[in-house]
């Protein structure tokens, strides 16, 4: 949000139990930061959850008291809404998004609880899309989200490491390999997001028959590269409903 200029640091304020982990979020954003999440709830508008999953139940049940009709937004996976409905009033919300919201890239999903408004999605919308993309979604999805979405960036970066290793075996230094994957990845997906072409039709803007790109997707598609990515998303997803309370 303070990256994107959508909000001010004086507009914010932050609850952090550990002293240095609270000094150094004071002195890195500029943000207003407490020790009590009492005193978050009691003067933030939206409250947004953004603690390990264990956590969420505690957090919302010390509170629950002072968040009754507030906006109460969760960024943990599994934590279902009617888990959190169940013991405060507050009108709750769930977001999934991912680590490169950090640069304003984010890809973002929302669910809304039974007691959230239009006007909440639209606010909640408003502010994730300020940082990147966000769509909205039934909860009984959000696993899926949270495979694809969230645990996505890791299966990219390995893909990244993986075509920089091959570049490195073919005689490139590893600087220079790790540069061109990162930047490649990084046009290719650009290129997909500006254009609305399918993945489909830009393979095909590369390959030429019996060329260079043709024998490299032979090659991936030999080892099962694409059935690997499927198989993650797949193993993530199923390991989000496994912990979802």
């Amino acid at each position: 949000m303070l990256l994107k200029n959508y909000c001010g640091p004086d507009e914010i304020i932050a609850s952090q139990p550990i002293d240095p982990l609270r000094a150094e979020l004071r002195e890195e954003t500029g943000v207003r930061v407490t020790a009590e999440n009492g005193e978050v709830v009691e003067v933030a508008e939206i409250v947004f959850l953004g603690v390990k999953p264990t956590v969420v139940l505690p957090v919302i049940l010390e509170s629950a008291e002072q968040l009754k009709d507030k906006l109460v937004v969760s960024l943990a996976a599994g934590i279902r809404l009617s888990s959190m409905e169940d013991i405060s009033e507050a009108r709750f919300l769930r977001v999934m998004t991912n680590t490169p919201s950090a640069i304003g890239r984010g890809a973002s999903a929302l669910a809304r609880g039974t007691r959230t408004t239009d006007e909440d999605v639209a606010l909640v919308e408003e502010i994730f899309g300020a940082i990147g993309v966000i769509t909205r979604i039934e909860e009984d999805q959000i696993d899926a989200v949270t495979a694809l979405g969230g645990s996505g960036p890791a299966f990219v970066y390995t893909v990244i490491e993986a075509l920089a290793r091959g570049g490195e075996k073919e005689g490139l230094p590893a600087d220079v390999a790790l540069t061109l994957a990162t930047q490649t990845v990084l046009g290719a997906s650009q290129l997909a997001a500006e254009t609305g072409s399918s993945p489909e039709e830009l393979r095909r803007m590369v390959i030429t028959p019996g060329g260079t790109t043709a024998a490299g997707l032979d090659a991936m598609e030999e080892h099962g590269t694409s059935d690997g990515l499927i198989a993650a998303v797949e193993a993530a997803a199923a390991r989000g409903r496994e912990m979802a309370l």
